[in-house]
């Protein structure tokens, strides 16, 4: 059906956000500090008012379920021998921040540094920590590293659990330290995690940025607004076509720029079906292409996470109390009366950064500590006490796509992540597996009689273990770098978020990483958004200071 043109319906805009997700949310918020600024926020998926969405635990809930996830699948991966796994992606207000496990954590300083050696300037740790300053409230207080009075909460755990006390004991044991604080550019060591909640609820980036300043004149937002694709005119990107709820195809347009933040997926996939991108590719798929470049889509890396099982005797785990209705009630009551326990856990409690082996610069492995087991996501709980302990590769050499099916935006897209294609990847598996025991091994454990669940004792050969991980791996829900930075031939766009070669388009969300960070990707998105409305507006502003001088 053709386009209609409907931008009176919605009014004028400076600026259309494509995505009102962990970094959109945050462009709508500091775009439309400015009453100048008029902001168009455009959200594919629904409103964020679903129970679960708020209860920390419910990403349970969320997640595989079509009200609040895209319920994207890879492709068959042979890394995975041959397995296809489930690919969460928010669909809702906050984005992932929504249905994500909670953990806030920035990385590692030596990534932004090597993001700013690859060329992207202003993108150093001491150039980004400011807006991972400006956007904190933290619960411990402000310091030179940590901000105060920001609108995203992050707090500390509200449970602690003697498993995984005893775990974080023999971790000490096999000589890694305790580290005080994940965030201050070096997360080497053990602790629990500090989380994205304020006061036992869940605090997404629609919580934190948008809900505070939805009703401000210069923000429009509309929910369940499907953008087909972009309106390339005259080498410029000048609004979209859209579909609000499903109905007849809309044509909006805007003054000055169209912003994605659709994510490592969703804003790949629109600008392929846009005709931006490996013209080959898109001719193969039925797209007419309108703008060559052949980064689009690809360099997607992700975290895959290896879950390791440990059967316990003589110490509690979740499971039981999962299990059992009373207990089971138990913790829910005290969730709603207290905003305390077991339903205030983020996907884990406690992390581990460490090395794979000794010549690896820095931390390159992350633990994800469970105080529960099950076979995959959404499955029951295992009868007996256990732990999970995942890991994941923070830096894999692997790099994947994300390409199209076809032209249709209700078709889903090709997500390939590679997973343990190189040799590297293998070897750092391997490695997680023999480290995960030797911890397991120490002494604080030994009175409790671990017994290995997954992959279990006969995997033992290096070919066994590489086998085993990809029977077990899955993602960690971590997808970057499909539109990376940089101004190499496969960057996709500059330093400054601007599409190359094609103006009115920026992209600002984690399809821009160069390279994934050393831990979870929420807080660094967060941080990309707010960056990344700093450059839209101080360009806008030496745009009109140009314009003033020529007209002088």
């Amino acid at each position: 059906m053709a386009a209609s043109s409907q931008s009176s319906r919605f009014g004028q805009y400076d600026y259309i956000i494509v995505g009102a997700g962990s970094a959109g949310c945050v462009l709508a918020n500091r775009l439309t500090e400015d009453p100048d600024i008029r902001v168009l926020l455009l959200e594919a998926g629904g409103k964020d008012d679903y129970f679960w969405i708020h209860v920390p635990v419910g990403y349970f809930k969320t997640m595989n379920n079509p009200r609040t996830d895209w319920c994207f699948k890879t492709v068959e991966e042979p890394g995975l021998n041959g397995r296809a796994i489930g690919y969460p992606r928010g669909k809702t207000l906050g984005g992932c921040s929504s249905i994500n496990g909670h953990i806030y954590m920035r990385g590692q300083a030596q990534d932004f540094d090597t993001w700013a050696q690859l060329g992207n300037v202003g993108w150093g740790w001491n150039d980004v920590l400011p807006y991972f300053l400006r956007s904190e409230d933290q619960e411990n207080g402000a310091s030179e590293l940590h901000g105060t009075g920001g609108p995203l909460a992050v707090t500390n755990m509200r449970t602690r659990l003697k498993i995984l006390d005893t775990v974080a004991e023999a971790v000490q044991q096999a000589g890694i330290p305790f580290k005080e604080d994940f965030n201050d550019g070096d997360n080497e060591g053990v602790n629990y995690f500090q989380v994205t909640q304020k006061n036992g609820l869940r605090w997404s980036s629609a919580k934190a940025f948008l809900h505070p300043v939805k009703h401000r004149p210069n923000l429009h937002l509309v929910t369940k607004a499907q953008v087909e694709r972009l309106v390339i005119e005259q080498g410029r990107v000048s609004g979209v076509e859209l579909r609000v709820d499903g109905c007849d195809v809309q044509t909006l347009h805007c003054n000055i720029e169209v912003i994605l933040s659709a994510g490592a997926i969703g804003s790949p996939h629109i600008l392929m079906r846009s005709g931006i991108g490996s013209g080959q590719h898109l001719q193969a798929n039925g797209v007419t292409p309108r703008h060559e470049l052949a980064g689009v889509g690809q360099n997607l890396q992700d975290h895959l996470q290896i879950r390791t099982i440990f059967k316990v005797s003589g110490l509690a785990s979740l499971n039981q109390r999962v299990n059992n209705p009373i207990t089971r009630y138990l913790m829910g009551l005290q969730w709603a009366l207290t905003r305390r326990g077991p339903l205030t856990m983020g996907a884990s409690h406690m992390g581990v950064f460490t090395r794979s082996d000794p010549s690896r610069a820095t931390a390159n492995l992350e633990y994800h500590l469970q105080p529960l087991s099950t076979d995959k996501l959404g499955d029951p709980l295992h009868s007996f006490p256990a732990f999970t302990a995942s890991f994941c590769n923070l830096r894999p050499t692997s790099r994947g796509s994300v390409s199209l099916d076809g032209p249709d935006a209700n078709t889903a897209p090709l997500i390939a992540p590679n997973y343990l294609a190189t040799l590297d990847d293998q070897r750092v598996a391997v490695d997680g597996f023999r480290l995960t025991r030797h911890i397991v091994g120490q002494p604080a454990l030994a009175p409790y009689s671990p017994e290995e669940v997954a992959p279990g004792q006969d995997a033992q050969s290096d070919a066994d273990l590489v086998r085993a991980a990809g029977n077990l791996g899955t993602t960690i829900f971590h997808p970057v770098g499909t539109c990376k930075m940089g101004s190499d031939a496969m960057a996709v766009v500059d330093d400054r978020l601007r599409l190359h070669g094609l103006s009115g388009l920026r992209i600002v969300d984690a399809s821009i990483m160069p390279n994934i960070t050393s831990g979870n990707t929420n807080a660094p998105s967060i941080m990309i958004g707010e960056k990344g409305a700093d450059l839209i507006k101080e360009d806008r502003r030496n745009q009109a200071q140009a314009k003033a001088q020529a007209a002088a």
